[in-house]
Order: C-alpha cells, then structure tokens, then sequence
C-alpha cells in the first residue's frame, strides 16, 4: 500500500497550500488526501492544488467530506448535501483520485425523538444515490467508522449493515485504526470487511478520547490491525491523520515523527510498497 497524508495537517496549523504539499513530498509520502469543500475553494485555489501536485508527483488519492446533512430530518437539508457531496466527486473526479472519503454523521436528540430507523433509512437512501453517482465517475465512497456512541456507523457490525442496505459496488468502508482502537473493534473482526474496504487511515490516541496523534504518542497497539489490513490486500492507501497539533509552529517536526513512526511500522510488516 502507499502512504500518504491527509492534508489538514497543514491547514489546521496555517500553513500555505503549496507549502504543505511540498512539504508532504520532500518528507517522503506516496500520495496526499486533500480536505477541501469545492463549494468554499476559490478558482486559483482549485487550480493550484491540482497543479502543484502533478509538479511535485504526488497522486491525490482521497477527498474527506464530512456531510452529516445526508441523514437530517429536513428533505431540504438533505438534498443540498446530496449537491454538495457530489461537488465533492466531481472534484474528485477532476483531481484523478480514487475516492471520496465520507462522514455521515449521528443521529440526533438522543435517539428518542426521531425514530432511529428513520434516520438509517435517510443516510441509506442518499448514500446510494451518491455511489450511483460514484460509479458513474469510476470512484468510491468510503465510509468512515466513528468511535462515537450516537454515530451511524460505529462497529463493524453497523459498516456492514450499512454496506448491505445501500447495495452499491462503489460504496465500500475507510478503516480508521484509532478509531477501531477507541470503540473496542478486535483487530480480528477487520476479516469480516474482507473485499468491501477501499481506504485506511492511521494516528493514534489515549484510548479515551478521539486524538489523531502521530503513532507511538498514545496506547494504539498498532501491529494486530496493520497485519489483518495486510491480509485484506486492498488496493489503495494508508493515510497518516494529523488534527489539530498543540503545537502548530512545530507541524513540520510533528508531521515528520508521524512519517517516521508510520513508516517504520509498515517496512516491518511488508506493507508499504
């Protein structure tokens, strides 16, 4: 698999466009996943992103959209995520990545006032629409698995659920090993995924909380999940999750040690390449 980057890294700590995906090259990354809403991305910026990366050679593999409208009580609302999700794949599309990486959200008040179904039903209905449209474009949708109690998708049992509802070949799952770590999901139950994963992102935490740390800065054990992503054989990428650096003026040694650690522990396995 190839390594890359998500490249908000870089915009959470200021950082220019070009000069995070330079630097993201000269680090030693395969390939970057670029967070950007197309509804927000002035021309220039657009553009420059797409050019600076074919100048560097660095592939952009993924576009992370977090679009929790897809499953909101009002039709409304929900048809202009649907819009603006497939912004995002057209983007995509134009960027010649391989997917677009999608958060769906939570359901809301609790559980209690809408019934849970309906809201299954709603992310159902527009998720699947979106990988017609994913398929039509020669994409994939992945979804990301939450570690949060009110999340939609939150265990492997809730992805393949989802998976089997939507019944589109586009829409696959985003394995997030902290995120797996954060919600108990044994290492072992990745098999079950076995065909249906497109997208793999990596950080570590505290085992509390959700943190994006570079590995080897909270209690992730990282082996058992890296050697059964190893046995899936996917196609794609392992992409490092940085958000939010305590120390933003340091990004550049934060984002090297993440490299460095995340690296070390592919070579071991075989599983960069």
């Amino acid at each position: 698999m190839k390594l890359g980057l998500i490249n908000s890294a870089w915009v959470q700590a200021n950082q220019p466009t070009s000069f995070g995906l330079r630097k993201t090259k000269e680090i030693g990354f395969d390939c970057v996943d670029i967070f950007a809403d197309p509804l927000e991305l002035e021309a220039r910026e657009r553009r420059l992103i797409k050019d600076e990366c074919d100048r560097l050679g660095l592939p952009i593999v993924s576009l992370a959209c977090v679009a929790v409208g897809l499953v909101d009580f009002n039709a409304s609302v929900r048809k202009f995520h649907l819009g603006r999700v497939e912004a995002y794949l057209d983007l995509a599309y134009e960027y010649q990545a391989k997917n677009v990486l999608l958060v769906i959200g939570e359901y809301i008040w609790n559980r209690e006032v809408i019934p849970p179904a309906e809201q299954w039903q709603w992310g159902i209905e527009t998720v699947r629409q979106l990988g017609r449209r994913a398929d039509e474009l020669g994409l994939e949708i992945v979804l990301e698995l939450e570690p949060f109690p009110l999340s939609l998708i939150n265990n492997v049992d809730t992805m393949l659920r989802f998976l089997e509802d939507v019944g589109q070949p586009a829409v696959k799952a985003n394995i997030d090993i902290s995120h797996l770590a954060l919600s108990r999901v044994a290492p072992e139950e990745l098999r079950r995924l076995a065909g249906r994963v497109g997208h793999v992102h990596i950080s570590d935490c505290d085992g509390k909380l959700h943190g994006d740390l570079p590995p080897g800065r909270g209690v992730v054990d990282f082996e058992p999940y890296l050697r059964e992503i190893k046995s899936l054989d996917i196609d794609g990428a392992i992409s490092i999750e940085l958000e939010y650096s305590p120390q933003p003026e340091r990004i550049v040694e934060w984002v090297e040690e993440a490299y460095r650690e995340t690296d070390r522990r592919l070579q071991a396995l075989g599983l960069r390449g």
